[in-house]
């Protein structure tokens, strides 16, 4: 990277053994570096890797508007590059997933002529695919944040995966401080008149620590608010019903007869 410029990296959900090479060379030669986790072992070794490391987590506050939060943040991390730096933003997971302000600072540092990059780094959805030994591709997958779900009334295809993030803060825009009882409610009400109150579905929660396990808690959908849910805890619903098989398709692509063997 040039300088100025913004690189913004992820740290993975477990920072001692997540963090890619490239990323870790980033954080380390960066000008001025800029994290945000909440993860007390990420932000440890952040600062012990880079003197000029400055957490983000001050610009949430209670009553704030999350966009606020994030316009004020990408504002911040800007200022370091115009003022010539060569900066790199850290944030906990994958930095293009669930995170505006890491897209938005990109977008803005190259519109205004500054090199910008993200790495790609492993997301809580990649620990739930290995931790649950569940493959995408069986059935397809969908993926949705819990509270865009609710209120856009999206379409889902009950043949397919269904992945839902931040179960625990649905309706809340602001900080997040606990469960919202309320949001579960009504997540779990919505789901249960598409799925049924005894579909099974995992609550899941990631584990920041190499040593510490997953919490794998597999309950039915009508359960959901006697589980133990954290603010941050993904919901992953399987498919409902077997997917149905196009054969005029199938005839087509040349695939009538290893389809007709597989379904026997």
């Amino acid at each position: 990277m040039s300088r100025p410029g913004l690189v913004v990296v992820g740290t993975g959900l477990q920072v001692s053994a997540h963090v890619a090479p490239l990323a870790r060379a980033h954080v380390v030669q960066a000008d001025k570096l800029l994290y945000l986790t909440t993860d007390l072992g990420a932000a440890a070794w952040l600062t012990e890797n880079n003197a000029s490391a400055e957490s983000l987590e001050g610009f949430y506050a209670p009553g704030k508007a999350r966009a606020d939060t994030y316009e004020e943040m990408v504002e911040h991390v800007l200022s370091f590059v115009r003022a010539g730096m060569l900066t790199c933003l850290a944030v906990y997971g994958h930095p293009g997933v669930f995170t505006y302000a890491t897209h938005e600072a990109v977008r803005r540092a190259r519109a205004e002529g500054y090199e910008a990059r993200m790495l790609p780094a492993i997301s809580a959805e990649d620990c739930l695919f290995a931790d649950l030994g569940v493959d995408p591709a069986d059935h397809g997958c969908q993926s949705y944040e819990a509270t865009d779900f609710l209120v856009h009334d999206r379409t889902i295809d009950t043949t397919s995966a269904l992945v839902l993030w931040q179960i625990g803060v649905v309706g809340n825009l602001g900080l997040v401080t606990q469960t919202s009882q309320r949001g579960l409610a009504i997540l779990a009400e919505t789901l249960v008149a598409r799925y049924g109150a005894t579909h099974p579905v995992v609550v899941y929660h990631a584990s920041p620590h190499p040593i510490v396990p997953p919490t794998i808690q597999r309950i039915m959908i009508g359960g959901i608010l006697e589980a133990e849910v954290v603010p941050m805890s993904t919901l992953y619903v399987p498919p409902l019903q077997p997917e149905r098989v196009d054969w005029a398709m199938a005839r087509r692509l040349g695939l009538e007869c290893e389809l007709a063997c597989a379904d026997e």
